[in-house]
């Protein structure tokens, strides 16, 4: 029986959707996860950032998420109606808005802390697998953004 005749327009040879599929299959594993904090997966990027470091502006979400401020502003929105953070006014620039955790939006972090394991143990994959997968892919990233 012949090989299969390598044809680089066939979905499965294409990086791009192996990348969508497997963000698509993430979705799905954390949205049990993040039901239990009742929040969304964008929303839930928006809570690791601040829980590295609280009392953050926008603009630094945005960048550090890499998203627009259109696209952040909802989230935040929904977070703060949440209950999960605050919105606030700095005082030596009234332009400009911080975003700070409150107390629900710092206890949230406990019930979290068990995804990443959760996670893990559900890609069947090791630590360093994932972790080797998680550097190249931020390679591709990044080469992608710098060109």
């Amino acid at each position: 029986m012949a090989g299969k005749t390598f044809d680089p327009l066939h979905l499965d040879e294409q990086f791009c959707f192996a990348v969508y599929s497997t963000a698509h299959a993430l979705g799905r594993t954390y949205k049990p996860l993040l039901d239990k904090l009742g929040i969304t997966y964008p929303q839930y990027l928006v809570m690791l950032v601040l829980w590295e470091g609280d009392d953050r502006s926008v603009g630094d979400i945005g960048e550090r998420l890499m998203l627009e401020y259109s696209t952040l502003s909802p989230l935040l929105k929904r977070l703060e109606a949440h209950g999960a953070i605050e919105r606030v006014r700095n005082p030596s620039d009234e332009r400009q808005v911080r975003i700070r955790l409150t107390e629900k939006g710092r206890a949230m972090k406990a019930v979290a802390r068990d995804f990443p394991h959760a996670i893990l143990r559900a890609s069947g994959k090791d630590v360093a697998t994932l972790r080797a997968l998680r550097r190249d892919l931020s390679d591709v990233r990044d080469t992608l953004l710098d060109g």
